[in-house]
């Protein structure tokens, strides 16, 4: 198609404030500590303003989210962006507190939405799940050679309710998710090491973690065992952090 045009780019603004919100439940989930601290690491680097919650209960999840929404209601100065990193067990849709109580996901996704958050409305709320989403493992599949690689308006005056959010979850529905009791989960310390490391529009990187993860292979009991992470995105613009 010779007349194809080079797509334009639109851009968020990230000249404001960057947000973070960490929820980990450390209990009977070794390695999640490696995990937190490469969070925090990638946070600091990146320039975002963090917050840690250590082994919430499952309504202390949905009150974090609460407490994360009035902070953001009363900053007083412009909002850019916000991540919320939800670690636990859990199964499609639920994560377990650590009290052994569970909490929908859409549930806390709502809290944040354009409608629910008039300081991120039509900003980038980007939510992390290190957090199983069933009992099912992937033993992979053998390919051949070089394929293996590890109605518009312009100035609309109302917008979606759920735009501008970005969904990440460390393994496919259905599957579990792994995590090594030293080391900390596959997804988080592949994910901290491309977004710490490289440079370019959010989806990009995502795309990186993907292949790494796709090329790796994990060990488990004596079996090995593919995993790669999901991407559910309703961004409108490029994300850069750095």
């Amino acid at each position: 198609m010779d007349n194809a045009q080079p797509l334009e780019e639109e851009v968020y603004d990230m000249s404001g404030a960057c947000l973070a919100l960490i929820l980990c439940v450390t209990k009977a989930r070794e390695g999640s500590r490696a995990d937190l601290a490469a969070l925090e690491r990638m946070f600091q680097k990146l320039g975002f303003e963090s917050t840690m919650k250590r082994d919430p209960t499952a309504q202390q999840f949905q009150e974090e989210l609460d407490k994360f929404w009035e902070a953001m209601e009363s900053w007083t100065d412009p909002i850019s962006c916000a991540f919320v990193v939800l670690m636990a067990h859990g199964s499609e849709g639920l994560l377990k507190g650590e009290d052994e109580q569970m909490v929908e996901l859409d549930d806390l996704f709502e809290v944040l939405n354009n409608k629910n958050c008039r300081a991120l409305r039509a900003k980038p709320k980007v939510y992390i799940v290190q957090a199983c989403r069933g009992e099912q493992r992937d033993p992979g599949e053998t390919i051949s050679g070089d394929e293996i690689r590890m109605i518009i308006k312009e100035s609309p005056k109302t917008i979606p309710t759920y735009t501008d959010a970005l969904h990440i979850y460390s393994t496919v529905e259905g599957y579990i998710s792994y995590r090594h009791d030293k080391n900390g989960s596959y997804f988080i310390q592949t994910l901290v090491d491309v977004f710490t490391e490289l440079k370019g529009p959010i989806l990009e990187l995502l795309t990186e973690v993907t292949r790494r993860m796709a090329e790796g292979e994990i060990v488990q009991e004596g079996k090995a065992r593919k995993v790669n992470p999901e991407i559910q995105s309703t961004l409108w613009k490029q994300l850069y952090l750095q």
